[in-house]
């Protein structure tokens, strides 16, 4: 006799990619960066905190090169790194989430709102906060340089995705 086996599959959600975070993987792609698929997160966790989306990637541009030279541990932002000490995360997103809510906490809600009055606090270096304000600014001109996807475009997209969801139902 055959035995069916019931599997549960985990809840899936849809929902919109943000286009910052389509910008913001192509800005990482730029520079080869292991954080692209991470995009997503970095929009996320700067909305649950409030803060501009584009701070806590350009931590990572000055402190890692975006990823590429970490201490270990998932810590492309210099977090918690004193000497040869360093904090590791589980995962980019727990890093992610990690120093923008600490960013919030420890920083923002102190007063200190920008990269340079970060600097004294953040980093020994007196040159910190201008190339975090850098890479900000490289950023924004990156997404004001971003094509923009056309309303034909959207339209296919839309009609695509009723197309196969008519498809699943039947």
């Amino acid at each position: 006799l055959k035995q069916e086996v019931k599997t549960q599959l985990p809840d899936i959600q849809f929902r919109q990619l943000d286009p910052r975070a389509k910008i913001l993987a192509d800005y990482f792609a730029k520079y080869n960066s292991p954080l692209e698929n991470q995009a997503q997160d970095f929009i996320d966790a700067s909305d649950t905190y409030e803060i501009d989306w584009k701070l806590v990637p350009a931590i990572a541009g000055v402190e890692s090169t975006f990823g590429k030279n970490i201490p270990g541990g998932y810590n492309a932002w210099g977090w918690g790194v004193y000497g040869n000490q360093a904090l590791g995360f589980k995962s980019w997103r727990d890093g992610i989430f990690t120093v923008t809510g600490g960013l919030r906490k420890n920083y923002i809600d102190r007063g200190l709102t920008n990269p340079y009055s970060m600097n004294r606090v953040y980093a020994a270096s007196p040159a910190w906060g201008w190339k975090v304000n850098f890479f900000m600014n490289d950023l924004e001109k990156f997404a004001k340089n971003y094509p923009v996807q056309t309303q034909t475009q959207d339209h296919l997209l839309k009609d695509a995705a009723s197309s196969a969801k008519l498809a699943y139902k039947n």
